[in-house]
């Protein structure tokens, strides 16, 4: 288990939640900190719950909701709205029925919602918030807070408008989401909120996360700018729209969630599939090419490191998540207020603080065991008028262009049904050149003459293309 931050380390961030909680002018403030798949630190800074203003007053008086009665600090579980983070769940739900060839993100959606006028929209369109469909569900839903059931929101589709082309830019869609929750639904013939829970919440230990709070939750306000008086935001029940931002959940659940987004492990998705969901699709911030969005995951970077998560917004509610998976740090956010709090943007900033000020340290090194079907291929080679060194990592075949490049590196598998004692064809599965296959060509007396990777020959001397003619 990873050890819990330094003192000095925990008061600096618990000083970051003070002062956003004052420059918020939110209720309250609760964070949390993950290093190497655990809940390292946390802070709750103000209420989740304010008391009744004025006198005492009991729990079920006229126009005071039960949970709001009593002022109460919050703590590692009590549960907040998430918003918005909620459609990483849907996108992970997705993923984990086309990884069972239940669906491909080819599909559209047509194959599931017959008829419709947006039949030719794809699932990966969707999931990236490329699709140009509208950014909300038909019904002014913001004003009225009536989500509609599964038949009014399906029959409002029909109404809605594809107000951009595909690809042609980043558009949120909450309505596409929406959409996605239907397409579960009907790939399975159960509620969404059963099969969030049975393929991603279940699994991963997270019991206090689900559309329906209990009555220990945070409450959600809005703060007068001018006043500072706090009112009470009602609750939204999201009804058929719950996929794209139903979900409460708590700090100790959001570090259960942050730390398999860093590490995954396989009990939701297979890793493969948690990176490819974490790459970019479609950028968000063209000009300064500082944010992008792929499969349910947005990216954001800050100088050379690129932070993966979501940020959500309910009314009362604002919430960030964000996981540097390289270092396995992640950080989850969670404000009761309906304005005014840049919870991702804090939650970025605990993780960077955390990065900057104890790094994870390096594994130490051990010399690798010996692979004799391997050695023919090691050492220096060259393509192109160019070194390429072939080399053994972590018991695995790895190659680099330049020693001081990482993102040169390649890393490959023997290709299945090879059988021979010498593998003679390879797969690269990681890095710079990942799909692409390594041939090995032999002397008549069995020696290794050459390689051709992605149909590049590759010699132990330097060749000119015209010496290999």
């Amino acid at each position: 288990m990873s050890e819990r931050l330094s003192d000095p380390l925990g008061r600096d961030l618990l000083g970051r939640v003070l002062t956003a909680q004052r420059s918020w002018r939110s209720p309250g403030v609760s964070a949390g900190v993950v290093r190497d798949g655990a809940l390292v630190w946390s802070a709750h800074v103000g209420s989740a719950r304010l008391g009744a203003p004025g006198a005492e007053i009991s729990p079920g008086a006229p126009g005071v909701s039960e949970v709001s009665a009593a002022a109460s600090p919050a703590d590692d579980d009590t549960q907040f709205m998430i918003g918005s983070v909620t459609k990483t769940f849907t996108a992970l739900a997705v993923m984990s029925l086309r990884d069972e060839g239940r669906l491909t993100l080819d599909d559209v959606l047509g194959d599931y919602l017959p008829g419709t006028r947006h039949a030719r929209v794809p699932l990966r369109q969707m999931l990236a918030h490329a699709s140009g469909l509208q950014r909300e569900p038909v019904g002014n839903i913001w004003e009225s807070l009536q989500a509609p059931d599964r038949e009014a929101f399906v029959a409002g589709v029909e109404q809605a408008e594809q107000v951009l082309p595909a690809h042609h830019a980043f558009h949120y869609s909450n309505l596409a989401y929406g959409l996605l929750g239907q397409v579960v639904e009907r790939v399975t013939g159960q509620d969404w909120e059963h099969v969030v829970r049975e393929r991603v919440t279940g699994p991963l230990g997270m019991t206090r996360t689900g559309l329906v709070p209990a009555q220990d939750r945070a409450v959600g306000y809005q703060i007068d700018p001018y006043a500072g008086t706090a009112r009470e935001e009602p609750l939204f029940e999201l009804g058929a729209t719950a996929p794209l931002g139903g979900l409460w959940s708590t700090v100790a659940d959001m570090a259960r969630y942050a730390a398999y987004v860093a590490r995954p492990d396989g009990r939701v998705v297979s890793a493969e599939t948690v990176d490819e969901m974490c790459r970019p699709l479609i950028m968000t911030d063209v000009d300064g090419w500082g944010g992008a969005y792929g499969l349910g995951f947005g990216m954001g970077r800050r100088g050379d490191r690129v932070y993966v998560g979501h940020g959500g917004a309910m009314p009362g509610f604002l919430t960030g998540l964000r996981v540097r998976r390289r270092e396995g740090i992640g950080a989850v956010v969670f404000a009761n207020a309906s304005s005014g709090a840049l919870s991702l943007a804090l939650a970025t900033d605990l993780v960077e603080a955390v990065l900057d000020a104890e790094p994870s340290l390096a594994s130490p090194w051990a010399p690798e065991a010996p692979r004799p079907d391997l050695e023919h291929l090691l050492g220096l080679w060259w393509s192109e008028g160019s070194p390429i060194t072939f080399f053994v990592r972590d018991g695995e075949l790895w190659s680099r262009l330049a020693d001081d490049d990482p993102l040169s590196e390649t890393r490959y598998a023997a290709e299945p049904g090879d059988g021979g004692p010498l593998a003679d064809r390879f797969r690269a599965v990681e890095g710079r050149e990942r799909g692409e296959l390594l041939e090995v060509v032999r002397a008549q007396d069995g020696s290794v003459d050459r390689l051709y990777f992605a149909t590049y020959a590759v010699t132990r001397a330097p060749l000119a293309f015209a010496d290999l003619l």
